[in-house]
């Protein structure tokens, strides 16, 4: 009785011990099938590839009306330093011009209040909201008419009497660095202030390859 029960017990040990060997040996097999296996090509591969099909990377630059106001008003001052003209923007909760408008022999006083209106492409419209000359009672459109005549502006900045607009065509402003800068967020009230600015792979000295090449090397 106890010889068979010792055969038994010996039976059920070595079952064991087969079973264990077999998920032993079948977890290396797996491990080499993984270890050795071709890698294929991930989502992380392809992102770390992506800037030899592209010209640029962009960025979102966030700032606050005071910081921007800074801005404008100091190109500005370089923009007239040599002319007698004197202009000034004032973001509020919407774009204020300050200026002056020869008449005759002397200037009147321009107030323009404008709402900026974000276009699809990056450009900022300021579509005209109000217009205070002095105390002349003229139409808006001619008063646009006289700002669009004596005040000067950018290339990129274009005055429409008719339309009672300024386009500003900031895509197509030329920096020193060849940044490309477009507008994300323009939203006085909330004072949220956001700006795409493309930075060129070749600003910074990096050559970029071409698609082609890079498809024949694949």
């Amino acid at each position: 009785m106890n010889i068979q029960r010792q055969q038994f017990n010996n039976s059920k040990w070595k079952k064991r011990f087969i079973t264990l060997c077999i998920i032993n040996a079948g977890i290396i097999l797996l491990l080499a099938f993984y270890l050795y296996s071709p890698i294929p090509k991930t989502e992380l591969e392809i992102s770390s590839n992506k800037y030899k099909v592209e010209n640029s990377s962009q960025f979102v630059v966030r700032t606050t009306k005071q910081n921007l106001n800074n801005l404008v008003n100091a190109y500005l001052d370089k923009l007239l330093a040599n002319t007698n003209h004197n202009y000034s923007i004032n973001l509020d909760d919407d774009v204020q011009l300050y200026g002056e408008l020869p008449l005759f022999s002397t200037t009147v006083p321009l107030l323009i209040h404008f709402e900026p209106i974000v276009q699809d492409n990056g450009d900022l419209v300021l579509k005209q909201k109000s217009i205070s000359v002095g105390l002349l009672q003229l139409p808006n459109k001619k008063i646009m008419q006289y700002v669009a005549k004596h005040l000067p502006v950018p290339d990129w900045v274009v005055i429409n009497p008719r339309e009672e607009e300024v386009y500003v065509k900031l895509t197509e402003m030329k920096i020193k660095s060849n940044f490309k800068v477009g507008v994300e967020q323009f939203d006085l009230e909330a004072n949220n202030i956001a700006f795409k600015i493309n930075v060129p792979y070749k600003t910074l000295g990096i050559d970029v390859i071409e698609e082609e090449n890079i498809e024949l090397r694949e």
